[in-house]
């Protein structure tokens, strides 16, 4: 048996985050989509995504009978068993949308398939609540829910390391969890609000403050004073100093200085340069917009805050200010004064001066570089995904 999970018809609604990756590897908690679902239901996983994307996230070997989920569904515990216990021929409904399909080896649902389940599927509703990850502003939008859950599986039946006598705990201190090698020192840690997870040799230096819930991943780095309020997750190597507000960063990303980042998500591999910042409130109050990759404009997030979207490898200079509901494609490098578009394509270069092509031999030199500081290899497919992106969507001469 195994798990397939399917971009499901949302990986363009998810641009620019899902240039570089199937849908079900965003990572909106502690863990990627992708790891909940293997870590819950301890099947293989795989994806059904686009074809430049295939030979880097494969589908499962086996060729047993499988299920096919829908790749932005949060796996909680309830939706993971009723997957499993679908059969062949049925087809897990729910909020009008299929959640999953039993298969056998050779088939595929269509893409279609997952709004209109087809008729001559057995139906079976899922009454259970939904946590759903189809816009990119969902990922910090549902942050909280996505770190509580973890939390609990990560720590349930399991001893914290030993936080230090020199931080102050405001709040229930059994929901500071510490992973082997983390050091938290000096620190202030509320967690009224929910949970606080500080992962493998993770750091929180001296004068942090922090309020739940807040994830912080393996290796990763708050640097001194920094002031974070949740629900806010940083993966795996991140490096984040300065004020941040309900934000996700996916990992092997620095935001080191100073700086505002609110209500928004940052990709792999991401260097915001000192005193970026972004605005995350319409001096209005009035909703924002987002540039949307599927529907080629912009449209209604229906939310009061919401800041900006960086693919992954994308950069910014010092005092680099983004607007209210900013987009930045993959690799792109935004710089000099005033504020630039609010949709930067990929591999952009420059900023309210204008943008030109960066070249893509100079940007993969680049990423090369800042990859092995991480000592992570740029591989072959790494770079061909680049490349390919680079031909969708770097602007023209």
């Amino acid at each position: 048996m195994a798990i397939i999970l399917s971009d499901a018809g949302h990986h363009a609604h998810l641009l620019p985050l899902t240039f570089t990756r199937p849908v079900a590897q965003l990572r909106p908690g502690i863990l990627r989509i992708s790891e909940g679902w293997y870590v819950r239901s301890g099947l293989a996983v795989g994806y059904r995504t686009e074809a430049y994307l295939s030979p880097s996230f494969p589908m499962p070997a086996e060729d047993s009978p499988r299920f096919e989920v829908d790749g932005s569904l949060f796996p909680s515990e309830d939706l993971v068993a009723a997957v499993m216990n679908i059969r062949p021929g049925e087809v897990l409904v729910g909020d009008g949308r299929a959640l999953a399909f039993g298969i056998a080896a050779n088939e595929a649902p269509g893409e279609a398939s997952w709004a209109a389940p087809p008729a001559f599927l057995k139906p079976v509703q899922f009454t259970g609540d939904v946590l759903r990850f189809d816009r990119p502003w969902r990922i910090f939008q549902h942050c909280g829910q996505a770190i509580a859950q973890d939390f609990k599986l990560l720590t349930e039946g399991r001893r914290s390391q030993p936080l230090s006598a020199l931080n102050t705990v405001v709040g229930d201190p059994g929901l500071v969890f510490l992973e082997e090698g983390a050091v938290v020192e000096a620190s202030i840690l509320n967690t009224k609000a929910g949970p606080i997870y500080i992962g493998h040799g993770a750091e929180v230096m001296e004068g942090c403050m922090l309020r739940g819930p807040i994830a912080v991943g393996d290796h990763a780095q708050l640097k001194m004073g920094a002031k974070v309020y949740g629900p806010s997750a940083f993966g795996p190597e991140c490096r984040v100093g300065g004020e941040v507000n309900n934000s996700v960063i996916l990992g092997f990303s620095n935001k080191g200085h100073d700086g505002f980042l609110g209500n928004s998500v940052l990709g792999e591999w991401c260097n915001l340069g000192a005193d970026t910042n972004n605005s995350n409130l319409k001096n209005t109050y009035g909703e924002v917009k987002v540039f949307s990759h599927a529907e080629g404009k912009e449209v209604d997030t229906g939310l009061q805050f919401c800041g900006l979207f960086m693919g992954d490898h994308a950069k910014s200079g010092i005092n680099t200010m983004f607007n209210t509901g900013t987009v930045v494609g993959v690799g792109a490098n935004v710089f000099g004064a005033g504020f630039p578009s609010k949709r930067i394509p990929s591999f952009a270069w420059g900023g309210s001066a204008g943008l030109e092509a960066y070249d893509i031999e100079k940007a993969v030199v680049a990423a090369r570089r800042v990859m092995e500081r991480r000592h992570v290899p740029l591989t072959a497919l790494d770079e061909a995904v680049l490349r390919h992106v680079h031909g969708l969507e770097a602007p023209k001469a």
